[in-house]
């Protein structure tokens, strides 16, 4: 996906909000929004200046999308939300290792040798002997600014992760979401997403896969069943 997409919300008015591909220079606010609002996965621990690297290696990265949602009020601009992506996450995890791992490791030391258990899990992520791995891209993160939630921003940039892999010819895309974060499930399952598999990425924290698949033309999903796991899928 190139370019600037934009998805204004409401023509003519004052202030406007729309989606565009995120840049190097975005992969701060980024860092920051993650670390602010999703507060319970491991990544935040982590803390935003390694969150900052992390999503600067997705803009930097062929397989990797950034895309911010930003607000304008006249001609002054402000990120106020992101979805960053990666396809696949093992080699994201990979290519962040071999340019970052070493500058990450030295800002973040000490929580990465409490929590070392959890980085060895979170780098197997994404791999294809591990579990919770759906088809075609996933979704890292998703975050709007709290000051801007309930204007549709999510919605947003969900449907401007398909509109990307979509126009790039896949049929496919899938996020990992915790399975208690019902706001979240709600949000994936209008946007066309489907329960495909509950799993343990840490221990004694269950997560869903969330799958979509391009629609066949009588209007129906591909199949998608569901995987074993530890618990029942949603509804």
């Amino acid at each position: 996906m190139s370019g600037d997409t934009r998805m204004p919300d409401g023509a003519g008015t004052s202030p406007t909000y729309s989606i565009r591909v995120g840049t190097a220079e975005d992969a701060t606010v980024a860092g920051r929004l993650h670390a602010e609002q999703i507060t319970t996965g491991f990544l935040s621990f982590l803390g935003p200046r390694f969150l900052e690297r992390l999503y600067r290696r997705v803009v930097l990265w062929d397989g990797g999308l950034l895309l911010v949602a930003v607000v304008r009020d006249g001609r002054s601009e402000k990120v106020v939300g992101f979805i960053a992506s990666a396809d696949p996450t093992s080699a994201l995890y990979r290519q962040f290792l071999i340019h970052d791992g070493a500058a990450a490791a030295i800002a973040t030391l000490g929580p990465l040798l409490r929590s070392w258990r959890k980085v060895l899990e979170t780098l197997r992520h994404g791999s294809s002997a591990s579990p919770g791995v759906g088809r075609g891209p996933e979704v890292l993160a998703m975050a709007v600014d709290e000051d801007y939630q309930g204007k549709g921003l999510g919605g947003k940039l969900v449907r401007g992760f398909i509109a990307a892999f979509t126009a790039d010819g896949k049929i496919e895309g899938y996020t990992v979401i915790a399975q208690d974060n019902e706001p979240s499930l709600a949000l994936y399952r209008h946007c066309g997403f489907a329960p495909a598999e509950v799993f343990e990425l840490h221990a004694g924290t269950t997560s869903v896969v969330m799958q979509w698949d391009l629609p066949r033309e009588d209007g129906s999903a591909a199949p998608s069943p569901p995987a074993p796991g530890p618990g029942p899928l949603p509804s």
